[in-house]
Order: C-alpha cells, then structure tokens, then sequence
C-alpha cells in the first residue's frame, strides 16, 4: 500500500484514542514519585496530582524588556526524564553558540538562563516562574509533555514564547492557550510508520508489540499494530503491561507461547526488565525494537544482560549535526542524540523570528515564528538566514531537524534516528524523514 495512504489510515484509526489521550492530558513519560509524571507523549508524561498538600505558587514580577533576546530552558537536569537532558541542553548550547558567532540577535549577544524540569510538577512551575522573574523572552522546553502542561497557562499570561523539542501529546495542537506555544517534534504518529517499517526491514514477520498500560503506551501501540498489519506483518500478540510490576514472566509466556519472533517494546527503563525477560526466553536483542522513552546509551544497565543488537527509534537531528553533538557530549552520553537537533531548533526559529521582526518582545516574534519557516528561499544556518533576512528576503529555515515547515504549533516534517546498542555504545545505523503532510 502506498505510505501515504497508510499514513492516512493510521491517522484516522486511531484519531479516537488520540484524542482521548488529550483530553487526559496523558503523553509518554514514566511515573515518579509525590508529583508524578504520567506517560510522555513519545518522549513525555503528564503530571499527576500533587500528594495532597497545596503548592505554594512563587511570585511572578516580569521586569521590562530590553532589546536582548533572552533564552531559557526548563530541561530534566534531574529525576525519571534526565537522560533526555544532556543532547537537548547540549543543543541549546550549541544554538546559542552559533547565534552569537554570527552578531547575535539584533546586534546583541543572546543570553541563556537555565532550569530543571526534573520531572517534578512543583519543580517545573517554580522554575519557570524564575525565569519569567529573570526576564526571559523564550523558553525551551518542557521535555516532558505532563511538564509542559504544567507551565503553558503561566508563560501564556506572561506572554512568553515556549518551544518543546520533545512534547509528542497531541493535546497541545489543539488546547486555548497554545498562542505562545510551538514545538520542532511531531506529535507521536509520526514515529508508528518508521518502527513499522523497521521490523518489517529487518524480516521479521511474527513481532509482538507490548506497551506501558497508560496514555502513551496504548496510543503507540495501537498506531504500531496498525502499521505493521496494514503492510501485511500481523502481530502474533499486542498487551500492554504494569509499568509497576516487576514481573513479567506471565506476559514473556504469552509472547514465546504466540510464536513471536521480535517484539516491539514501547516504555521507559521499568521496561529493562520486561526485555531482560523477553531475553531470556529466547527472544534475541536482535529482534527487539524500543521508542524513544529508551534511546539511550546506558539504557542497557536497567536490562542486566547484553542487548548487542538490539534497535531504538526517536526523533533526532540530521547527520551532520549529529556528528557536532556528540563532539560535545560526555563520553557517559555518547549516542545520547534524542531531540538534540530539535531542541537546537527551537533556539535558531527563535532568534531568526525575533530578527525578522526586529525585535525581541516575545508579543512581536511569535507571530514570525511560522514566517521563517515556510515558503520563502531555503537557508540551513542562522548566519545565512539572518543575512537573507537583512537583505529583504524572505525565508525558509531548513534546520537540524529538517524542514520544519511549521503550522500553528507543529512541524510539518519530522527527522528520525535508529540507533542500535553494539559493543562500543549507542550507535546511529540510519535514519528517516517523515513528511506529516501526508498524515
């Protein structure tokens, strides 16, 4: 069948149980403790009740602008989340790098003022609160989709502009205070196809798909099931599991009893055990593919055993940037590429939005944001597109993570990395490009 009809398919098969998980505020990230975060869309979660005792709200007393561009991030430095942390604060680095080597934004340097998200909802309000009293213009972050949600509604009253790099909820297309709001990463559809067509790549034709028991796991999954079957490869078994049992062997019978021969496992670390199970009862690493909730490099110390083989698949820059990346990641995160070159986006459609509207009031840019994106002439560095731009030239900002070609909050075209554990690491083996407008 033809991919883009498949892809249409997907999208109104599963546009129900999309838009339920919105409607929960649900995405893909794991569970924590006190202030919880509850599945992350595709690399988030979505915050759980306080434990019962009110917050204490900071103060907010936003001061007056100036005429510098001021950038801050709310990342997981701490807590379930940390590993997506260091290529998404890496990339900002490196944005901010870039920005200020080509005179800055306005001919001012760009400043960056930096905050945990640390998968704590307490944690991430107050955080922004701090950066709205140190007077930033623009924010980067939450990683996590609960996150997120947590510090919109605040950075909309406070007319600050909100960039994710990983948010894949589809709630955030669609919800009343998006105004400020945009994100370089497609929502979690977009990723079902490339797992897909990974497995069916790699010849296998039996796979099981297993998933977290919560919004994001039952969503990718379904939209992982539907791929493979709409390409022919039935999935012997598709159950989703506790992500607060420890047991798995119940579920690892029924898989080895269905005859799989690979399974899909979307989760987060608590699925180390499950694999360390499929493992052993004869399911190679080989044949096991996992989501971005597991791309990363030390993932394999939550399994216990070898996972040589073993497939990851999440959104990520290009190769080129890929390569700068990991240039400046510690040797702890070699490989740790997932949402990187997002995450570096989000920082450059900033800044070019904010010299295309010649100023730095987040009230002003914003409505750039789209503009620097889409139909004008291609430029792929913001020294380039900041020279167009001078020049009374319209622009098109093809950037790390592609295209982008933004519309209202999301990006029209998603970039994706496969990465597999070898003997030297996390590696990236290939990648694919997605255009969304076929969805």
């Amino acid at each position: 069948m033809h991919r883009s009809l498949w892809l249409r398919r997907v999208a109104a098969a599963t546009a129900l149980a999309l838009t339920a998980a919105a409607c929960g505020g649900g995405d893909d990230e794991p569970e924590t403790t006190e202030t919880e975060t509850e599945a992350p869309a595709e690399d988030d979660g979505e915050a759980a009740a306080d434990d019962g005792e009110a917050e204490e709200e900071a103060e907010i007393e936003r001061p007056e602008r100036d005429d510098v561009l001021d950038i801050g991030y709310v990342l997981p430095e701490s807590g379930p989340l940390a590993p997506l942390g260091p290529p998404q604060i890496e990339g900002v680095n490196l944005a901010i790098e870039d920005i200020n080597a080509a005179g800055g934004v306005m001919g001012s340097d760009v400043t960056l003022n930096t905050g945990d998200e640390a998968g704590d909802a307490a944690v991430a309000r107050d955080t922004a609160a701090r950066l709205i009293n140190d007077g930033v213009d623009g924010i980067v972050g939450a990683a996590a989709s609960g996150m997120s949600q947590e510090i919109i509604q605040t950075l909309e009253d406070n007319e600050i502009v909100q960039c994710s790099a990983s948010n894949t909820s589809p709630a955030f297309s669609e919800q009343d205070n998006n105004s400020y709001y945009f994100r370089t990463v497609p929502p979690d559809e977009a990723v079902a196809p490339i797992i897909a067509n990974t497995v069916i790549g790699d010849g296998y034709t039996a796979p099981a798909v297993l998933a977290r028991a919560d919004d994001y796991g039952e969503a990718l999954r379904g939209l992982v099931e539907e791929g493979l079957t709409e390409q022919g490869v039935e999935p012997v078994i598709s159950e989703a599991y506790d992500p607060e049992s420890d047991d798995f062997d119940a579920l690892v019978s029924q898989v080895t009893g269905a005859g799989a021969d690979s399974a899909v496992v979307i989760g987060f670390d608590e699925s180390g055990g499950l694999i360390g199970a499929l493992i052993e009862a004869g399911v190679g690493p080989e044949g096991i593919y996992g989501g971005d909730g597991i791309f990363g490099p030390n993932f394999g110390e939550s399994v216990g055993t070898d996972i040589t083989g073993m497939k990851v698949i999440g959104a990520a820059g290009g190769q080129e940037f890929n390569d700068r990346l990991n240039d400046v990641l510690d040797d702890s995160n070699q490989g740790n590429l997932i949402y990187g070159g997002q995450a570096y986006d989000c920082v450059i459609v900033m800044a070019l939005a904010a010299e295309a509207a010649q100023s730095t009031d987040p009230a002003v840019f914003m409505g750039e944001v789209e503009g620097v994106t889409q139909d004008g002439t291609e430029c792929t560095s913001f020294e380039e597109c900041k020279g167009m731009l001078e020049g009374g030239e319209d622009i098109d900002y093809n950037g790390a993570s592609g295209p982008l070609d933004l519309s209202g909050t999301d990006p029209t075209f998603g970039r994706y990395a496969i990465g597999e554990f070898t003997e030297n690491g996390l590696e990236i083996v290939g990648s694919e490009d997605v255009d969304l407008s076929d969805l």
